[in-house]
Formats: structure tokens, sequence, C-alpha cells
């Protein structure tokens, strides 16, 4: 039944209401088996869309979609029990406990805690001390954990993670990437979508996506390669008042705010004393110029203005 790629999406497309919002435009992409493939993107970007498609949810309008090489109209049945899907708003019962929940699940698909346990091990020790609280009272880090578990509980093939670290805190996202690391180990493919453009950099490969568009599709490394022109990291006493001068500057390719600094593009090699003196009659003072390495963010908002 497998075409050789765990999950292969074409031309697929989705529309929504009277005025025909476009969620999903024309996407094409595939991933292969074993691979931690990231949908990488803003709220808003068709990231869900695609995941309801691909975990038998909602209807495209137009083109194909395989998982494990059955299609998600025709064959969902047999989708749904291969797959595990962790949406990304909390969709477990609160009034269950953590054991509750999980033996729940693991019912459904006609299994036992005890018979997967393996999968879990490592994620559910956390949970131990909480398994008689109900999911409803756990901390958004734990309720992630819980809802992974319920996931995984039934051995699925592929694992579907709908932005599974939003309005997680830092110590727990990397926590919860390092299980990612350990299920991919375990030869489970894994699909995750994030707007975290940090964690672009944790996936095998990755496909850029904005307004149901898919703008670029590659590694992570290769996709920072391709940033076509030397960056710089500049910095003022004003941040405001150095993006407004920098835009007047005509040999100014691009620039916009990136943490303390602004990142900038030049159109030609540029004069480092020329630029500073500039600042300067601009009223800046404790100027900074540094070169600067190109990340999946600067790569993203070029694909934006390109």
């Amino acid at each position: 039944m497998s075409n050789g790629y765990a999950i292969a999406v074409n031309q697929l497309r989705k529309t929504y209401g009277k005025e025909q919002f476009v969620a999903v435009d024309d996407v094409s992409f595939h991933v292969d088996k074993g691979e931690v493939f990231g949908l990488i993107g803003p709220d808003g970007a068709g990231k869900t869309s695609i995941f309801r498609v691909l975990t038998t949810l909602l209807l495209a309008e137009k083109g194909t979609a395989s998982v494990e090489g059955y299609d998600v109209q025709k064959d969902y049945k047999q989708i749904r029990k291969i797959i595990g899907y962790m949406p990304g708003r909390f969709s477990l019962y609160p009034d269950l406990t953590v054991a509750e929940n999980l033996n729940f699940f693991a019912t459904v698909f006609g299994t036992t805690v005890e018979e997967n346990y393996h999968l879990i091990a490592d994620i559910y020790v956390q949970l131990e001390p909480f398994k008689d609280r109900r999911a409803g009272k756990l901390s958004g880090g734990m309720k992630q954990k819980l809802a992974l578990c319920c996931a995984l509980i039934h051995k699925p093939v592929v694992l579907f993670l709908d932005e599974p670290t939003t309005g997680v805190d830092p110590v727990s996202r990397k926590e919860f990437w390092e299980m990612l690391k350990r299920l991919k180990a375990q030869g489970i493919t894994i699909l995750v979508s994030t707007p975290y453009m940090d964690e672009a950099a944790l996936c095998d490969r990755i496909a850029l996506i904005q307004q149901g568009k898919i703008l670029s599709i590659d590694t992570p490394e290769n996709m920072v390669k391709q940033y076509p022109e030397q960056l710089y990291a500049i910095k003022a006493d004003q941040t405001y008042e150095l993006i407004k001068a920098l835009r007047k500057y005509p040999e100014v390719l691009d620039c916009y705010a990136f943490g303390d600094y602004t990142h900038v593009s030049f159109k030609h090699v540029f004069e480092d004393d020329l630029l500073r003196r500039y600042l300067m009659s601009e009223g800046l003072s404790q100027i900074e110029i540094k070169p600067a390495v190109p990340t999946i963010e600067d790569y993203f908002i070029k694909l934006l203005k390109s």
C-alpha cells in the first residue's frame, strides 16, 4: 500500500466561507518515513487545516493526500488506526485524572497502557506523581506531556503534532523536543507545526508556509545557506530611530528589528565609516555594526518580501 513516503500531499486546496477564504492553496509536499518534518509559519498560515485533512477530520476540495499509502478520503478508517494526533488546543477530558485519560485512550484503540508503556515511559515518569490529579488541573507543560502520551499509547506509525509547544515555558519546550528525538529513534514519523522559528532548526526538513502557500521546502541548513546577501546586525541607543534612519539610507536593501539588533542587508558593499557618520548625523550614538549569520527567520522574511 505504501508509496515510499509516510505522507504524500499533491495540490491540496481548502477554502472557507462565502467569501472563499483560501486556507490551503495548492500545497504539495512529502514526508519520508522516520523523518521529523516541520510546517513552519505564523497563525493563520494554513498549518492546522493541513493537519485536519491529513488526520481525516476535514475534506479538501482539491488534490490528493495519503498517509502510509492510504488515501485520506477512501481509507480514513485505516489511517485513524495508525496515526497519533495532538491538536493545538488541549482536548483531553479535564474531569478525568491523568491515569483515567491514558487508560481511556488505550481502550479506544483496543490496547492497554501496559502493552505499549515502553513508548511513553520516559514521558510518563514525569506524570507519575500526578496520576490521580484531574487533567484540567495540570500545568501547561504537564498537559502537553499527557496529551503526547495519549497520542502515543496505541503505538502509531505517524505522529501529528499541531503547535505542541505554543504557550509552554522554555524549559518544557526544550524537554518536549528531547522527547521527539527519542520518538524518532524508535522509527516514528513526526509531522510537527510551529510558529517558532528557532524550533525549525530541530527538524530534519521544513516547509515554510504563509497564507496557505508553501514558500520553500528544504533542510534548515540549506535554507540558511541560500540567504543571498551578507547580513549585518546593527545596534544604537534608539532602536526605532535607527530603523527609520536605515530605511532612508540609499544603500540599504532591507532592514528589520531582530531582538536587540536591527538586521540589515545592503545593495552593494557598504563603507562602515560612512554609515557610522550618517547614523551619527541622524542623532544616534552607541552604534555597533557587525556581520550576522542568517537564521531561518531571516530567510523566511526574505521570502515574504521577494
